[in-house]
C-alpha cells in the first residue's frame, strides 16, 4: 500500500504534505525480511538487492523536487551469525533428541555480541535525476538503482558507508526545491520522510544466512549464472 503520511507531516509545505511512496516489489521485500535480510558491503560498493524502488504520488507536477536516501542504525549493537545461548559451546550432534530438547541445526541466528562500533560517516545518497519536476516524478518508478553500500571509512566515490554486522533502517526522503530567497528558514518544512520497516537489513561481507543466498540467487536477474550452475567471472 502506500505509505502516505511518511513521519511528520503536519506543518509541513503544502508542496510536500500531500506525497505518498509505495515500495515496489513489497512482497519480495517481505519474503526477505522474514528471513533477515542482509546486505553486502564492499570496500568497492556493491548495489542492493533488493533495489530500493518506490511510486510517488501528491506531488506538484510543477515544483521542482530533489530525492535522496540515508541509512540510520536500529540500534547500538553489533551482531554475530552462531548458535542461541542454549547450544553455544556444544557439538549439536551429541545432543539428546528427546522432548524437551529444542537444540537443531538450523537453529542458528542473529546474536547480539557487543555495542556497536562508532558510526560510520553520515552521508546521503541524491537520486541522480535530481532535482525534476513532480510530474516527472510521478511518471515512472524511482529505482536508487546507482546507489552502492561500501564498509571503507575512506571512500571517496560518495557511496553510503556501513559498519559490518551492523543492523540499519533505509530512509527516503523527498525535497520541495524551495525558489524563496530566504528558503533555508523553511527547511524544516520542506521535506517529507518515509521508511519502511520490511526494508531493514543486516550490514554484511558475506551472507551469513543460507536461506537469504538462495532467495537472493533466485530471484535476482543479475544471478542467472549461479542458477545454471555456472557461477559469474
Amino acid at each position: 500500500g502506500w505509505a502516505g503520511e511518511g513521519t511528520g507531516a503536519s506543518g509541513k509545505n503544502q508542496r510536500v504534505c500531500h506525497a505518498a511512496a509505495r515500495l515496489e516489489m513489497g512482497s519480495l521485500w517481505e519474503e526477505f525480511n522474514r528471513l533477515g535480510t542482509e546486505m553486502i558491503v564492499t570496500k568497492a560498493g556493491r548495489r542492493m538487492f533488493p533495489t530500493f524502488q518506490v511510486k510517488l504520488s501528491g506531488l506538484d507536477p510543477l515544483a521542482d523536487y530533489v530525492l535522496l536516501m540515508d541509512f540510520i542504525p536500529l540500534d547500538d549493537k553489533r551482531y554475530r551469525w552462531g548458535w542461541g545461548d542454549e547450544g553455544r559451546g556444544l557439538d549439536p550432534g551429541v545432543l539428546s533428541p528427546s522432548p524437551p530438547c529444542r537444540y537443531a541445526f538450523h537453529s542458528s541466528s542473529w546474536l547480539a555480541a557487543g555495542r556497536a562500533e562508532p558510526a560510520a560517516p553520515g552521508r546521503v545518497h541524491f537520486h541522480p535525476d535530481s532535482p525534476a519536476k513532480g510530474a516527472q516524478w510521478m511518471r515512472q518508478i524511482v529505482s536508487f538503482d546507482k546507489l552502492k553500500l561500501t564498509n571503507n571509512l575512506l571512500d571517496d566515490n560518495g557511496h553510503i558507508i556501513l559498519n559490518s554486522m551492523h543492523r540499519y533502517q533505509p530512509r527516503f526522503h523527498v525535497v520541495f526545491v524551495d525558489p524563496r530567497r530566504d528558503s533555508e528558514r523553511f527547511a524544516h518544512q520542506n521535506f517529507k520522510s518515509f521508511s519502511f520497516p520490511e526494508t531493514q537489513f543486516m550490514a554484511v561481507t558475506a551472507y551469513q544466512n543460507h536461506r537469504i543466498t538462495q532467495l537472493k540467487i533466485a530471484s535476482n536477474p543479475f544471478a542467472k549464472g549461479f542458477r545454471d550452475g555456472d557461477p559469474e567471472p
